[in-house]
């Protein structure tokens, strides 16, 4: 199935690392013109280095009025993607208020604000838009140390729904990515203690975490034409997990 963006601006937050950064790539492969958005400028010079067609714009999505000024003049904005997010472990009883209100502020708040800014332009061309938001497994599955993260993904999954339901009648489409733990830099650090690693890919049917390339087919699946009934759904890209 060949997906083409040809025509296409897309936002990508979160840009520097990980499932961002390879969306961002997989996006200005398949014709998009994209803006990648970060808070590391090493990251995003390194990243336009490997793709100079890519925009990059970097700001710290935690500063409601920073945004508001890299943003002002993106311009028309087809796709988005809300990649951008922060994990930070914690057992629930040792829960700080700030690594809270941190977590809160990227992986939820962020993502309404970068959306309301994308989608006023969405609603006022009257052309319609996709957006896809990168949530996780862990918003339907409590994971232990993970208490503020699941919460996180479990508000995001909500936020996702409200959007779709609003957005829908402008044509503009909202869903969500839901993958379990994805071997990206991160995750292969996170992930590297085999004992650790036993006890989650046994609840995975497919017996494998998930490759980035396997979370990017999905968004650009779900950013296309080949999705154009698909709104308000939450994705699981997890082997089967939340099937056990």
């Amino acid at each position: 199935m060949e997906i083409s963006f040809e025509g296409k601006r897309a936002l990508v937050t979160g840009a520097g690392k990980g499932i961002g950064r390879a969306t961002a790539l997989a996006l200005a492969r398949c014709g998009a013109e994209v803006t990648a958005v970060t808070h590391t400028q090493a990251d995003l010079d390194s990243l336009t280095q490997e793709c100079s067609s890519i925009t990059p714009v970097c700001v710290d999505l935690e500063d409601w009025k920073a945004t508001e000024t890299a943003l002002q003049d993106i311009g028309p904005i087809h796709l988005l993607v809300n990649s951008a997010a922060r994990v930070n472990l914690q057992p629930f009883l040792e829960v700080t208020p700030d690594q809270f209100d941190q977590s809160f502020s990227v992986n939820v708040k962020a993502v309404l604000h970068v959306s309301q800014i994308v989608a006023r332009g969405m609603k006022a061309r009257g052309s319609g838009g996709s957006i896809v938001n990168v949530s996780s497994q862990a918003s339907r599955r409590a994971l232990r140390n993970y208490a503020v993260y699941c919460a996180t993904k479990g508000a995001l999954d909500m936020l996702t729904k409200v959007m779709a339901l609003e957005l829908g009648p402008h044509q503009i489409r909202v869903n969500s990515v839901n993958p379990t733990v994805v071997m990206s830099e991160r995750g292969r650090l996170t992930w590297s203690d085999p004992e650790k690693a036993k006890v989650m890919m046994d609840r995975i049917p497919l017996g494998r975490f998930a490759e980035v390339e396997d979370v990017v087919n999905s968004i650009l699946f779900l950013l296309s034409d080949k999705s154009n009934m698909t709104n308000g759904v939450t994705l699981p890209v997890d082997g089967g997990f939340l099937t056990c």
